[in-house]
């Protein structure tokens, strides 16, 4: 089922619902529930739904040496099966785009489906520019500062338009709230990430979605992924990097649309 050895499953899980297998790849800075929190429910009415929390995040103790993608998703997978799931499909939002693509080309067997969300192969100047600022930021530990950049980044313009003041500075209040103490590695593992050899052996029914005003991931990065899986289907959702939370709803029905089509 694994073309590569499992390992033992350390990082703490989240596991929901019943049906078939749905694996989740958060998004760096986040945790499972920062990133799928409000579509979650809406997941499990449909699957089985294991999420694993990278060091750092969560209940998963904060890694002391730098972050390797292949373990990342060697443990995503390792934590579905001991879950009981022999085959799953697996959601990747943002930093978890590429593990899951790398847990479909190292783990062809067990991996049904892909959806990625808001995400890149390889990071593009824009990003380049964008991470090692998010790094240095959140090790200074001023978080407020930290969250004044991410809401600023990562809300799209629209709905950061549409904030009057006080629900923007409730935004950043609820964006510091919910940083999680290994943003700085897991901000530090982005750039250095280049998963563009995988996509052409990507063998799953591969979805692509894509945030259409996203500062963070652009549509680019967006069409490169699409572009390099075989087969991969492109959407465009009308958010910046945060579909949980401009648009939930249509995110949910997306995701659910395709790994139903897809006997996922």
């Amino acid at each position: 089922m694994s073309a590569h050895p499992l390992p033992e499953p350390a990082f703490a899980r989240t596991v929901v619902g019943d049906g078939p297998g749905l694996a989740l790849a958060h998004g760096a800075g986040s945790s499972v529930a920062g990133t799928y929190g409000p579509i979650l429910e809406g997941l499990a009415a449909h699957h089985t739904v294991v999420g694993v929390d990278y060091p750092g995040s969560g209940d998963t103790p904060r890694s002391t040496t730098p972050l390797s993608l292949d373990d990342l998703a060697d443990q995503l997978v390792a934590g579905a099966v001991a879950e009981g799931l022999e085959t799953f499909a697996v959601s990747g939002y943002s930093l978890g785009g590429p593990v899951a693509i790398r847990a479909a080309t190292r783990h062809p067997g067990r991996v049904t489906a892909l959806v990625l969300t808001a995400t890149f192969a390889h990071r593009d100047n824009r990003l380049a520019l964008a991470l090692p600022v998010w790094r240095k930021l959140a090790a200074s530990g001023d978080r407020e500062l930290l969250a004044e950049y991410l809401t600023m980044m990562a809300v799209g313009a629209d709905a950061l338009d549409a904030m009057p003041d006080e629900q923007l500075r409730q935004a950043v209040g609820f964006t510091a709230a919910g940083v999680v103490d290994g943003t700085p590695e897991q901000a530090e593992l982005a750039p250095r990430i280049d998963v563009r050899d995988d996509l052409p052996n990507v063998q799953a029914p591969t979805l692509v979605i894509s945030t259409t005003q996203d500062r963070f991931t652009s549509t680019r990065l967006h069409r490169q992924l699409a572009d390099g899986i075989p087969g991969a289907e492109l959407v465009e959702i009308a958010t910046g990097h945060l579909p949980m939370v401009e648009r939930p709803e249509e995110w949910q029905r997306l995701i659910l649309g395709f790994t139903g089509r897809h006997g996922a």
